[in-house]
């Protein structure tokens, strides 16, 4: 039930049954005594603020999580969350027109056989279960996949013709240089346990022809390794320093005394020579480089967008009592 939460619903109250009554015209709308708020034209209902927060509701029980009371700032903070939510959505639909993006059944439908696939298995059974314990209908899922959709559509009207040179790229490549170098690697066994005389008298075994695996397996305190008779493989300055200077000074199959860390003693030997570092040459990561920077590029042109339509909508937006959000939060975006 949890894929379908993330997958199906955008915002953090989840679900959302969003049919706006259009006045007609241009203007702003006067407020009817059943709304809560109305943005340009669009009324959103007092039903409609009602069934979100049932939804939000139905989400915190099927989590486990007690749901907010009456008056207390949490509360507070799901109501103005609440409005965000259906103010954006109402602002949207009426700018998708004039991008001329539209979401037809097709669309809704391909993305819903994409869902009930990839989260169900095609298992219709499996999917209504999921909208019974999350209080969902299939009206509510049908319209939150349209908002996505649209939002979708949106992003790539508004993005459109964006380009990452290949200028772009060698920048970001040379002044990200350290992420795409691997140090020097080395693999190792060891031992770890805590008290040195035991660490000595391990030593002093292996010295004489003990098996390392099978003593690693019996003592070594180290659960990553412990149960592959101490290997592992040890990134240069990745590992504490103690540790990382007796492994990296070590000869091929060489065995040291025990080493103090914060971890306990260790004896570790070296089963390879050290392999040198290198860096990843630019044209391997080029084109994944160009998809980062043309999403960066994207998410910038699209949050200066939803900026420009909260400014554009700031004097269009009527509450009722009670409904406002706080200043801050009615300029947040919320998409």
């Amino acid at each position: 039930m949890k894929p379908l939460r993330l997958v199906i619903l955008a915002s953090a109250l989840l679900a959302l049954v969003l049919s706006f009554s259009a006045c007609g015209g241009g203007g702003t709308a006067s407020l009817d005594s059943t709304d809560v708020a109305v943005v340009g034209p669009d009324h959103i209902t007092k039903a409609q603020f009602d069934d979100l927060l049932k939804r939000a509701q139905a989400t915190y029980k099927s989590q486990g999580r007690p749901f907010p009371k009456a008056g207390t700032t949490d509360y507070q903070g799901v109501k103005n969350q609440a409005m965000q939510y259906l103010v954006q959505r109402a602002e949207y639909e009426q700018k998708a027109d004039s991008l001329g993006v539209k979401v037809d059944e097709k669309k809704i439908d391909s993305r819903l056989k994409q869902i009930k696939q990839q989260y169900f298995g095609g298992d219709e059974k499996k999917y209504k279960a999921a909208l019974k314990a999350q209080g969902l209908s299939e009206t509510d899922v049908r319209l939150d996949i349209r908002q996505r959709l649209l939002s979708e559509q949106i992003l790539a009207k508004v993005a459109k013709g964006v380009k990452v040179t290949d200028a772009d790229i060698t920048k970001y490549y040379d002044s990200h240089r350290q992420q795409y170098a691997t140090p020097e690697t080395r693999d190792v066994r060891h031992i770890l346990v805590n008290k040195k005389p035991l660490a000595d008298t391990i030593y002093n075994q292996l010295k004489n022809g003990g098996d390392f695996a099978k003593l690693a397996k019996k003592y070594s305190k180290d659960p990553g390794s412990a149960a592959q008779g101490g290997k592992l493989t040890v990134s240069k300055g990745q590992t504490v320093p103690e540790f990382d200077k007796a492994a990296f000074s070590l000869k091929v199959n060489e065995i040291s005394k025990p080493v103090k860390t914060q971890y306990g003693y260790h004896i570790i030997q070296a089963l390879s020579a050290t392999k040198p570092a290198k860096t990843t040459p630019l044209k391997d990561v080029k084109e994944s480089i160009r998809q980062q920077l043309t999403q960066t590029k994207k998410n910038e042109k699209m949050r200066t967008w939803v900026n420009d339509v909260a400014k554009e909508y700031k004097s269009k937006i009527k509450y009722a009592p009670g409904y406002a959000p706080p200043a801050s939060a009615a300029t947040t975006s919320t998409g």
